[in-house]
């Protein structure tokens, strides 16, 4: 090599280092609702995954580390941002009812609607699960890693076993008939003597292994969706749901089969000097939290105390106007009208907002008439019950973001198992009645229809479209308001994540105000109960208060200017957030 040869080599290199010197670091982060999940999902990001890589491998450890709250026996909502171009793509993997369902599924002999623990229980209330098809779908589309290598951390798991934790524990325990299904007591109880009663829920610190969800993983692994909705896998959830002898269902091999996620558009408005985005129908909570935002949109939040007096009544009195009209209108919009672009129209939305009385509680709000809406052609109902969910937030080294929410309905869906893994119950998120005083009721049981959600999981993006904050929670159709009081707090008060996702809640879904409490000790405790002490001041101003644990599950990361990032877990469950950084 000549001498100018080997000087030019040397320059080259010495610019190369400067480079390397002066850019950033490149980061990742994930906050899952349990350690092993985030663990496994940033040990996917470090060996170069994809964010939608590591939601397919927290997803699969949360089945089997967090089962009373979600799992591949139920659905989920995705929302992903593509760092490269600012495009938002979103995947629905809601259930669906059996094609041999109609609107008396949950109807008893006499035409009166069953109880809801009657129906919530057995095989009658499970819904096609939704989970494979949509992570499966979305790898397609973003994956980097192989798809067999995603599930090797939770066969992993499944087969060396994990610690049992306090919550997990105390899910079990409360969990009635849980026991009665035998593959369910099988790796969730000890019946071995050592103790008195011959069912008793795994103690805290046991090593559960799970070997029946392990040889599931290694069939979705091998055949792709083939490996869930066809085959052995198949089968055993239709035995479950058929055979269950005290509440049988109606799902088919057909049902498995024939399910396939559908990619949807999101939901977006601007908001302040953002753009937040959430999910569709069949959900109502993308819908219901972005109209939140916009009826306070017209109030200067910033200048107010974030848990003070005014802005607990202001939230308070725009959610039971967003909720006036989720109820009325939200459902599966394959089978209904929704008229979402004119629930988010800026000018209903504020001709809305006049009703809001900034000293009185208005009382029960009735629905509006956005533009597009079928007014006269539906009854309204709330369906509030939905419990068994769980949120991650992820973003990857490429800029690249996940929101997902997830869910088998209530702890422990319909208590009942195949393949090693809890079957969802989230038929009964449906309304039981399908018509009142005449009319259908939009949210009806129909077959092969969607039923309608709370879930929330967002996006928030700068005014640029590059993203600030990734945000969600479980919490049934409370995590409408937990996840737009979290946006407030991020947005018009710029806090932290952590701050976000630990402030106190206030919610009200058109009826009473909830102000959270806890009896636990510690930090957030006394926060809480200071929170609290609104409670009279509410009353004052006509409010009907109730105080209680409201057990959020937010999880979320935002991202600052200069390019780094914090997350937030929240405290109510066992969370962790893990930075990946090379």
């Amino acid at each position: 090599m000549s001498l100018l040869a080997r000087c030019l080599a040397l320059c080259l290199l010495l610019v190369l280092a400067a480079c390397s010197d002066d850019a950033p670091p490149r980061k990742a982060m994930v906050a899952t609702a349990n350690t092993h999940a985030s663990d496994a999902a940033a040990a996917i990001l470090a060996s170069g995954g994809s964010a939608t890589d590591a939601a397919i491998t927290a997803q699969l450890v949360l089945t089997l580390t967090e089962p009373q709250s979600s799992g591949i026996g139920g659905g989920l909502f995705m929302l992903h941002y593509q760092g490269s171009d600012a495009s938002i793509t979103t995947f629905d993997g809601r259930e669906k009812a059996p094609l041999g369902a109609d609107e008396t599924l949950f109807l008893k002999s006499d035409g009166k609607p069953l109880a809801w623990p009657d129906a919530a229980l057995g095989g009658r209330p499970v819904g096609t699960p939704g989970v494979i098809s949509a992570l499966w779908k979305a790898h397609q589309q973003f994956g980097k890693l192989e798809w067999a290598s995603l599930f090797e951390p939770a066969i992993r798991l499944a087969e060396q076993g994990f610690a049992v934790s306090p919550r997990l524990h105390a899910a079990i325990a409360n969990a009635s008939h849980l026991d009665a299904d035998d593959a369910a007591a099988a790796i969730y109880f000890i019946g071995d003597g050592d103790y008195d009663e011959p069912n008793v829920a795994v103690p805290v610190g046991h090593l559960l292994k799970n070997q029946p969800y392990a040889d599931t993983l290694k069939l979705i692994a091998a055949n792709g969706t083939d490996g869930f909705y066809k085959g052995p896998v198949a089968q055993a959830i239709v035995d479950a749901v058929r055979s269950n002898e005290v509440n049988p269902g109606l799902m088919t091999l057909a049902d498995l089969a024939a399910y396939e996620a559908i990619e949807r558009q999101p939901v977006c408005v601007p908001y302040r000097d953002y753009r937040v985005c959430g999910m569709g129908p069949p959900t109502s909570g993308g819908l219901t939290s972005l109209m939140i935002l916009g009826l306070l949109e017209p109030y200067k939040l910033s200048s107010l105390d974030p848990d003070g007096l005014v802005a607990a009544h202001l939230f308070a009195q725009a959610s039971r106007l967003a909720f006036a009209d989720r109820n009325q209108y939200m459902a599966d919009a394959d089978f209904i009208n929704v008229p979402a672009a004119g629930l988010l129209d800026r000018q209903y939305l504020r001709s809305r907002s006049r009703l809001i009385n900034p000293v009185r509680d208005m009382g029960a709000a009735a629905p509006g008439t956005p533009p597009g809406a079928d007014e006269e052609s539906l009854a309204a109902d709330a369906g509030l019950v939905e419990h068994g969910t769980s949120h991650l937030a992820i973003v990857d080294m490429d800029g690249n973001a996940v929101s997902m929410t997830m869910s088998v309905e209530r702890a422990f869906g319909a208590r009942i198992t195949a393949g090693g893994f809890v079957l969802n119950n989230q038929l009964t998120d449906f309304s039981f009645a399908p018509a009142k005083a005449g009319k259908p009721v939009a949210n009806r049981v129909q077959a092969g229809k969607r039923p309608r959600s709370s879930m929330s999981p967002s996006l928030v993006l700068n005014g640029d479209g590059s993203l600030f904050a990734v945000v969600g929670s479980p919490g049934g159709s409370r995590i409408i308001g937990y996840t737009a009081h979290a946006l407030l707090g991020l947005i018009d008060w710029q806090m932290p994540m952590q701050r976000a996702v630990s402030r106190p809640h206030v919610i009200n879904r058109n009826g009473r105000t909830e102000l959270e409490d806890t009896a636990e000790e510690g930090d957030l405790a006394a926060k809480l109960n200071q929170f609290a002490r609104l409670a009279a001041p509410l009353a004052d101003l006509g409010h009907t208060v109730e105080v209680k644990p409201l057990t959020s599950g937010l999880h979320g990361i935002r991202i600052l200017k200069d390019g780094h990032m914090d997350g937030g877990a929240d405290p109510r469950r066992e969370g962790t957030v893990v930075e990946v950084g090379e």
